[in-house]
């Protein structure tokens, strides 16, 4: 039988658990939205830093996976991601259809992706009670999701 602390250091860790593997897959969703967004423009600026972004959700998530596995959990497998991003990359593909394929409409996409990333991280940080190490982590990937914001309205206003 288990103690009450052993039940609460049990329920902490599968806590933990699912909180960095709700945001893995938050990231193997924002690379694979940032990919897909590439297919849709012929701007080389555009086209880097979109590249860029997906290296950097890239390296987010195998930040996540690895301490995942540190905790002796095996984490998804970078699989399709979640419903809901698939969904939004299915959008990015109609509206671009839709639409002239331009830009803007692209980064307005990218901005909510990154609208929805942030709340998620912030959502995360604020709701659960995480080591030192690991919500250093997140709110660095945080602050590098914020800038990205920042720099998406900056295009985007380049782009009018």
């Amino acid at each position: 039988m288990k103690t009450t602390r052993e039940s609460a250091r049990e329920a902490s860790h599968k806590n933990l658990v699912q909180v960095l593997t709700d945001l893995l897959e938050k990231n193997y969703d924002a690379e694979k939205g940032y990919r897909k967004a590439l297919e849709h423009t012929t701007n080389p600026d555009l086209k880097k830093f979109l590249k860029d972004q997906a290296v950097q959700r890239n390296h987010f998530a195998t930040e996540i996976d690895k301490y995942i596995h540190q905790l002796n959990e095996h984490p998804k497998e970078k699989s399709s991601g979640t419903t809901l991003g698939s969904l939004h990359r299915f959008w990015i593909d109609f509206k671009s259809s839709v639409t002239r394929k331009n830009d803007e409409s692209i980064l307005e996409e990218c901005i909510r992706g990154e609208k929805a990333s942030l709340k998620e991280y912030e959502e995360k940080l604020k709701k659960n009670i995480l080591n030192p190490t690991v919500k250093e982590m997140l709110e660095e990937h945080r602050d590098k999701i914020q800038k990205t914001l920042k720099q998406i309205k900056i295009l985007e206003d380049l782009v009018d």
